[in-house]
């Protein structure tokens, strides 16, 4: 049964590649519940090239919050930041002076000039309090796919908090965001399998290279690596019953990486012969190597 879904899975994300997927997006807001770079005291999301810069920002600082403040704002909160890095925010300032040829209709010329402040992030910032996530809706696990979840969690610990997901080998254990931050609990249980699966990589289970051995982000290594952990994601979801909510976002994912190695779609076949091997073992269909392996 389980290799007819697999295989139905990888023909689905296979169809979804030919007809060009929508872009990707990660299902979950930060740890304030926010989807977007925003102003804290505004609460509006920043526009642009910022909304790039300051996602890239906090991604490379660690910073869990989605909001930022200039130093201003944070004074009149009442706030503090000491020996702390900036960003940079930039905007377009309209400069009027005579226009050159003035008419009764037009006496004056309008100049875009670029201009830039600097924010700090809420993290930063002490003596602010932080946004709960009072406000999110509540959790609704689902029963097949959380029955997986807490079976496989029997033999690695899972870890929530912050605004980032990521299996860590060193300590053998996955990081996650509350569970309320992500948009729906398809996409939950989509991205926690998906670290399952570059879990399963460890030298005590598959002993995987993407995993085990050193490799830079986008590498070739490290990119088939995230094929293998999305397909396996993708297979346990249909095994879940939950594909149809995350198999566009997935194949979306898929081709994110596949652009770094050539958009060689035939490396999803051979993606998928990893995946199924890893879903098995997350599924308990597989037992663990021993070190002669």
């Amino acid at each position: 049964m389980s290799n007819q879904v697999y295989q139905y899975i990888t023909d689905k994300i296979i169809a979804e590649l030919e007809q060009g997927c929508v872009p990707w997006h990660k299902p979950y807001r930060s740890a304030d519940g926010v989807r977007l770079p925003s102003n804290f005291t505004t609460k509006k999301p920043y526009r642009g090239v910022n909304t790039f810069l300051l996602a890239v920002a906090r991604l490379k600082a660690g910073y869990d919050s989605n909001y930022w403040l200039t130093f201003k704002q944070v004074q009149a909160l009442g706030g503090n930041v000491k020996g702390q890095k900036t960003e940079m925010v930039v905007f377009w300032k309209l400069l009027e002076k005579p226009a050159q040829n003035p008419t009764p209709e037009n006496e004056t010329d309008y100049i875009p000039m670029l201009r830039y402040y600097r924010v700090f992030n809420l993290d930063q910032v002490t003596g602010i309090k932080k946004p709960s996530l009072d406000n999110l809706p509540s959790f609704q696990p689902i029963k097949e796919a959380e029955e997986i979840a807490v079976k496989y969690q029997q033999q690695i610990e899972v870890r929530h908090g912050g605004s980032r997901a990521f299996y860590r080998p060193s300590t053998d254990s996955i990081q996650m965001p509350e569970r309320e931050t992500f948009d729906n609990a398809e996409e939950y249980y989509s991205t926690l399998f998906h670290e399952f699966t570059h879990s399963t990589g460890h030298k005590t289970r598959l002993n995987r290279p993407g995993i085990m051995e050193t490799h830079f982000f986008g590498d070739e290594v490290y990119s088939k690596e995230e094929l293998v952990a999305e397909m396996g994601a993708a297979m346990i979801c249909g095994i879940s019953g939950i594909e149809n909510k995350t198999i566009k976002n997935s194949a979306s994912y898929i081709q994110s990486w596949l652009g770094k190695l050539k958009d060689d779609k035939k490396l999803v076949v051979h993606a998928a012969a990893a995946a199924q091997k890893a879903a098995d073992f997350i599924l308990g269909k597989a037992a663990q190597i021993d070190d002669a392996n």
